[in-house]
Parts: structure tokens; sequence; C-alpha cells
């Protein structure tokens, strides 16, 4: 390495590292004043509220480096032209590219970083820290309520399995005890045409069997083509052997995609049968964006450098501002594309490739002209 590249990089690390660490306070200081209150109304201990955050840390690292990323870097030449080094530099015979491609070694590193860990990392960050979120919750409840039904309660339970043709409508859901209260479940054929639907008091997701059981309840049969009813089976108890919904899948279903982790969304996606249903598209669009996300790693740096190096001819507020609005716009493309694909507007993949192109083919071009 250089000693020109040595000294860029090792200056913008500094800032990088200290820029990391004030976001990432920030962010947590943020979810603090969301969620303390909860933790601390739960009884929760010093020691299991410290683990909590340090589970859910990794969750922000997709929200901090970029952000950080671009403040590094716009802070770090803005600083080298208030010294007047980068006219140095230029005035040594070394152009943007010299200058500047130890930060687009730091922005590709970082880039796989982000990758690697919104691939292992960051699922199993938030599943960790919501199972404890959860558990802190249900032992509080289990203190308070008399009733077990009402431990860890979801209201309005619904699922919808197009592979197996089940749509399941499920009154008060206790996550506690995995015990479901006014189950109503329609079966379809293969047409979509309604064959029979079931109606229960209870039910219960059999882990060791790994299926459903109903009890007070019958099943009305239908004739596909009239819709009319032909019979009722009434029954005390019964197992449904092939009806296998975990119940946890059904309850992502009904949580934000942006809530979700990567492993949740796939099993997600995988349970319903048709990742292109209206109400999947979400899902599949917010899964598409997490693997290309590492791509705005790249672009903050095409997007920083330009207008950060112009600004040695003019007053360099002026390129950070310039920078800020460019980032600002490609998170407004960004969203207005994740809006078109979860609505069907476009394919989803177009959906969550395109503005990062455009935006990246742009900032590019910048940095060409910027050479």
């Amino acid at each position: 390495m250089r000693i020109v590249d040595r000294y860029v990089f090792v200056e913008w690390l500094k800032v990088f590292a200290a820029t990391v660490g004030v976001t990432l306070g920030i962010l947590i200081l943020n979810d603090m004043y969301n969620e303390l209150d909860d933790l601390l109304g739960f009884k929760a201990s010093a020691g299991r509220i410290c683990y909590y955050y340090w589970q859910l840390i990794p969750s922000f690292i997709p929200v901090v480096l970029p952000i950080s990323l671009l403040i590094s870097v716009v802070f770090i030449l803005g600083n080298f032209h208030k010294n007047n080094e980068i006219v140095a530099m230029r005035a040594a015979g070394m152009n943007v590219w010299q200058i500047t491609r130890s930060l687009w070694v730091a922005g590709a590193f970082l880039a796989g970083f982000l990758f690697w860990i919104n691939a292992s990392v960051v699922p199993t960050s938030k599943e960790n820290a919501a199972t404890l979120y959860n558990n802190l919750k249900f032992e509080s409840e289990r203190k308070n309520l008399k009733e077990d039904k009402l431990v860890g309660k979801i209201s309005l339970l619904c699922f919808k399995n197009r592979a197996d043709g089940r749509l399941w409508f499920i009154n008060k859901f206790s996550q506690a005890s995995k015990k479901a209260y006014g189950v109503e479940i329609h079966l379809a054929d293969e047409k979509g045409r309604e064959t029979s639907k079931i109606l229960a008091k209870e039910g219960v997701f059999d882990d060791l069997d790994m299926c459903w059981f109903f009890t007070n309840g019958q099943q009305i049969f239908f004739d596909p083509e009239t819709s009319s009813p032909i019979r009722a089976d009434v029954f005390d108890k019964k197992y449904y052997r092939d009806f296998k919904e975990d119940p946890q899948i059904m309850k992502l279903s009904m949580s934000r995609p942006k809530d979700l982790s990567l492993f949740e969304l796939q099993k997600l996606i995988a349970a319903s049968g048709d990742e292109k249903s209206e109400h999947m598209r979400p899902y599949a669009e917010q899964l598409m964006s997490l693997w290309v996300s590492p791509l705005a790693c790249i672009i903050v740096i095409a997007i920083a450098i330009p207008f950060s190096i112009s600004g040695v001819r003019t007053n360099p507020m002026v390129g950070v501002s310039k920078t800020a609005g460019l980032f600002f716009s490609y998170y407004i493309l960004d969203s207005l594309f994740t809006a078109m694909g979860s609505s069907g507007l476009i394919p989803i993949l177009l959906a969550a490739v395109v503005p990062n192109l455009l935006m990246l083919v742009f900032a590019l071009t910048l940095y060409r002209k910027a050479l």
C-alpha cells in the first residue's frame, strides 16, 4: 500500500469508526425510548435487558453502515479540501482514482461484509432478540393473568395456504400454550372452489406429531359445483394429520415485511406456496431487497467522491449538499420501486434491482467526469 493510500484509508477509518459508534448509539437510544418501558414493566433484570440489546445490535448494522460510510467519506474529503491536501495531491500528478482508490476498496469490503451479515448474523440476531422479548413478556403475563389462554394472546390471526388450498381464521391464539380459540378453516380444491369448512371451539398444534387437532367442532362439506352444503360431521376431538401449518408461520404472516429477518421471510414465503400472491408480494420484495442492499455501499462511494472532489473549485458545502440530496433521492427511488413491486405493478426482481442499478450507473458517470 502506498503512503497516500495508507494515509487516506487511516484518516477515513478513524472518522468511519466514530460515525458508526454515534449512529449505532442513536439507534439504540431510539429503541430504548420505544421498548425500555415495556422491558422494565416485564420486571426484566438489568442483565437480561443488556443481553437483549446485545442481541439486537447486529440488526442495526445494515442501516448504520451505508449512512456512516457516506458521512465519513464526505467528511474526510471535505477536510482534505479544507487543508488543500487534494490540491497538493493533484499537483503531484495524482488523479481522482489514485487519491480515492483506498476508499473504493473499503466500500467493496463493506459491501461484502454487509452481504455476509444479512445472510447469517442479522437473521439470528433479530430472531434471538424477538424470542427473548417474548419470553420476558410471557413470564410477566403468567404472573399477572388468571387464564393461560391470555398469555401471549394474538387476536384475529389469519393465514392463507395457497399450496394446500386452506384459508385459516383464528379468533384468538395463545403463543404460550399454542392453543387456538374460535377456529374457522375453509378448504378449496385446485380450482379454488370451497369443498368443506371446519368450525371448532379450540385447536392445538401438536409439536410431536407436527399437525393440528381440534375439539368441539364440526366439518361441513359442500358441493363444489353449487356451493350447497352436503353434510356435517360433528366431533369432540379430531386430528388432521395433513394440517401442518406452523402457528409461528401464521404469526409471521401478520407482521410487517421490514420487521422480519431473512430466514423468517424465506420460511413464510415457502409455507405460503405462492410468492406472487397479493399478500406475499411485499414479503418477497423485502427478501429480494435484502439480497441487493449491499450495493448501497458501492453507490455511496460513487455518489460521495465526485461532489466532494468538485468542492475543490467551489464551496465544499455545495458538494456536501449535493451528495446528501442525491443520496436522499436514491432512497426515494428505492421506496417508489418497492411500492410498485409490492403492489404488483412491476416484477419483484426489477423492483429490487433497478433503483440500485440506475443510481449506480448515474453515480459512476459522475465519477468518470471527475477523473
